[in-house]
Order: C-alpha cells, then structure tokens, then sequence
C-alpha cells in the first residue's frame, strides 16, 4: 500500500493541473497564481467554482462536465486522493479543472478576494467533538471571505450528517448568513437535479446504507 502511495505521490508531481502546498514557499513568497487563476491558468475570465476537502475529485469533475462555462478547483490535503481527479481531468482533456493540495485554513493564500465566486463542502467530517474544525463553523467561514466577494459569496454544503445540517441551521442566523436553500432530503424532496445526479463516492456509499442527504446553500 505505501509502495502504492508513493507511485502516486511521485506522478502527482508531473501533473500539470496539480498545485502542491510543498512546492511553496506560503511564508515569504506570493503563491504565482494568486489573483491570475483566470488569465494564467484557465485562460479566460469565467467564474470559478471551489470545492472543498475533494476527495478523489469526483464532485469537482462532474460539475465541470455539467458547467463547461465556469472553471472548477478541487481542494484536499490528501495527495493520494487528488491523483484520481488529476488523472481523470487530464485523460478528459478538461481544461476548466484544476487541483489544490492545501490546508484549508491556508485558501486566502492561494486566490484573491473575490476570486473565488462560489464554494462547496461535500460530506465533511462533522467533528461532533469540536466545533473549530468544521468547515461550516464561523471560524472556516472566515478563511472563506478572504477569497469570496466582499458581498454575495455563496457556500453550499451537502452532508449525511443530520447534526451538521441543525448546526449550520442554528448558527445561519446568528452569524447573519442568508439562507437561499435548505433542503433535508434531497431525495425524497424533488430538488435540483444537480443535487441528485452529481454524486460523490462517499454519497453513494452513504446512500446505499439509507442515510438521508441534506443540503443548504447560503450566502455569506
């Protein structure tokens, strides 16, 4: 298994569509994208669309499919996980899809404000034992402004996780987020068809046990 990760870690470095936390100095040298993601990456000026903690990058490949028009970046720690979405974006020749190994608390050192015009969480560790380390609390909020317009930035969440879903409900409205759509089972409620088609690797397993899916979608 660690031979395996090792083959992965070493192609990881060869990807073109892969941007790694160790190949940058965050202390003492601007990241070279940082605010030129659309003309020195993608190479045109539509939106760009983040998601956090990736995975396999399965969620960020399908809405790439779907939204050709806009320009996607999968964001994880895990450099084995994002082998599996450079590699699938690369063989698909997508070109509106990009990688992020980073720490998440680290994301304004990566785009400028308001460059980033939309964000999604799917199914995220709930953290039912600390509060501070989810992605939805008031603390991850607060990286995510650095890189969301001043006004209007948008964070949807997609979650098995019954207690996440009554926390970022409870917490909205102290926090003064604007709730645009909360909806507790996604399946069973007729919704977008988005929420339903574009399935992540760990939706179908949670699926399969019959767990339900929620998901909001607030502007913060």
């Amino acid at each position: 298994m660690a031979k395996h990760k090792l083959a992965r870690f070493a192609e990881n470095e060869t990807f073109g569509n892969l941007f790694q936390h160790t190949n940058y100095d965050r202390l003492n040298v601007p990241f070279p994208l940082k605010g030129k993601w659309g003309s020195e990456y993608f190479h045109n000026d539509n939106p760009i669309t983040v998601e956090l903690g990736c995975g396999k990058g399965d969620y960020t490949i399908a809405l790439a499919k779907r939204y050709p028009n806009r320009n996607f970046i999968g964001v994880d720690r895990k450099g084995a996980r994002l082998w599996r979405g450079c590699k699938d974006a690369l063989e698909g020749e997508m070109s509106n899809v990009a990688f992020l190994r980073i720490n998440i608390d680290n994301i304004g050192y990566y785009f400028a404000q308001g460059e980033v015009s939309e964000i999604w969480v799917t199914f995220p560790d709930p953290q039912p034992k600390s509060e501070r380390r989810r992605l939805v609390s008031p603390r991850f909020v607060g990286f995510y402004r650095q890189v969301l317009p001043e006004r209007g930035g948008v964070l949807n969440l997609k979650t098995d996780s019954r207690m996440l879903y009554e926390y970022v409900r409870e917490t909205a409205p102290v926090e003064h987020w604007e709730m645009l759509e909360d909806v507790e089972d996604v399946y069973a409620q007729g919704t977008n068809p988005l929420l339903t088609e574009v399935q992540t690797f760990y939706e179908k397993m949670w699926l399969s046990e019959g767990r339900t899916i929620s998901y909001i979608r607030m502007k913060i």
